[in-house]
């Protein structure tokens, strides 16, 4: 069953639905201005499934029910826009790091969740959250992408794979460039594959200077959908 909500938001009142078990999401149209569209329901593989092929997306704070948002603009990559500088080109081209897929999900999302991340305070991963995208990873459907220096793990990303999009979550990098090339690995692997974008889903500096862009909520929910 559905309940409708009212949530107490930084910026106003607004009206959401309330999740329970029911497996359902509103349309992303009824998205607060913030992009906003519910709160509480859980994290299982199915609703995050089913999130994630709705244009849907978790992302809250461990005192914070689960908010489920989709933006009006959303921060992606097009294969062709990805920008790889000269100087990046050289740290490639020097082998510096290796390059694996899907081989330390777990260490990956842990250090997601434990990096230290500038005007940031604390994680927005919680550990509810690692189990429940370790889960995924176990179904196949989670996966992620680790750059090494000497056998360490400096850098990686992780996100979930629709098949035709790779929805990003979130990347770290403990010597500099790391997460960029695991970005730039992950793209070029993707690009092969015929896939149609990297949602990588908020704007930030770091995405748009590999070539990332805002586009519109419906945009993308046609690419998504299509």
């Amino acid at each position: 069953m559905l309940f409708f909500g009212i949530w107490n938001l930084m910026f106003g009142i607004s009206v959401m639905y309330f999740l329970t078990k029911e497996l359902y999401f509103p349309p992303v149209e009824t998205a607060s201005t913030e992009g906003i569209v519910a709160f509480g329901g859980d994290l299982s593989p199915e609703r995050l499934v089913l999130a994630y092929s709705s244009g849907i997306f978790p992302w809250f704070e461990d005192d914070e029910p689960i908010l489920w948002w989709s933006p009006p603009e959303r921060m992606v990559l097009f294969f062709e826009d990805l920008k790889i500088s000269k100087s990046m080109r050289n740290i490639i081209n020097r082998k510096q790091f290796k390059v694996t897929f899907n081989t330390a999900f777990r260490e990956v999302i842990l250090n997601c969740k434990k990096i230290s991340r500038k005007d940031q305070i604390g994680t927005w991963i919680t550990d509810n959250m690692v189990e429940a995208y370790c889960k995924l990873h176990e179904l196949g459907i989670a996966k992620s992408v680790e750059v090494w220096e000497n056998d360490e793990l400096v850098g990686g990303l992780y996100g979930v794979d629709l098949g035709h999009v790779f929805c990003g979550e979130s990347m770290f990098s403990k010597v500099s460039n790391a997460s960029k090339i695991a970005f730039i690995a992950l793209a070029k692997q993707l690009e092969m594959a015929n896939y149609r974008l990297l949602d990588c889903q908020v704007y930030n500096d770091h995405l748009a200077s590999l070539g990332c862009v805002e586009i519109d909520r419906e945009d993308f929910l046609k690419v998504l959908k299509g």
